[in-house]
């Protein structure tokens, strides 16, 4: 997998990060799978020591902002590991509870020696936050997604959001550093 100029980016460490379900399976409509990836984050957030600014889980993918302490590791390791062993803990939830979804990540990995299933696309989509505009931009974007896919009325109705954090307070779900941003959100 080409790195795509990431050795440009050594003094890079805030990032906005997308990454999406093979065929955009709906996969995170359910609290045990969301669970499994938010346990798997938490993980390597304790090994890489990276910061949550935002996040959100979509039902085919998840949107968030982070902060990348270097001295630890890369977006590329964070995202590496991230992806491949939440994969490994979901698909082994699914191969027990849904055998049409585990058909998805079979055939998707055709073409992948060695490989028997398929979870994650290949990439994980990644943008430099260059400024303080770029960062309330695509903080506003992932609050909002769930309202734009009509899964809730507002942001901070949706369980999986940082939305909830800055609102309400609430760090129930997954402990977000609200204070980077320097205001609350009402």
């Amino acid at each position: 997998m080409g790195r795509r100029g990431r050795f440009n980016l050594t003094d890079e460490s805030i990032f906005f990060v997308t990454t999406t379900v093979v065929g955009f399976a709906r996969v995170f409509t359910k609290d045990t799978y969301c669970d499994l990836l938010i346990r798997n984050i938490l993980h390597y957030q304790n090994k890489y020591h990276f910061t949550i600014l935002a996040y959100v889980i979509m039902p085919s993918h998840f949107h968030w902002i982070i902060i990348v302490n270097r001295q630890y590791g890369t977006i590329s390791d964070i995202m590496r590991d991230i992806k491949k062993y939440s994969a490994w803990d979901i698909m082994e939830e699914i191969e027990k509870n849904d055998e049409n979804l585990m058909d998805i990540f079979k055939s998707a990995s055709k073409g992948f020696q060695n490989q028997k299933r398929k979870f994650w696309m290949q990439r994980f989509d990644d943008e430099v936050i260059r400024n303080e505009k770029m960062f309330w931009t695509k903080l506003h974007y992932i609050h909002n997604n769930p309202v734009e896919a009509g899964l809730v009325i507002r942001p901070e109705d949706y369980k999986y959001s940082s939305a909830r954090n800055y609102v309400r307070g609430d760090h129930s779900v997954m402990f977000v550093d609200t204070e980077y941003a320097g205001v609350e959100i009402k």
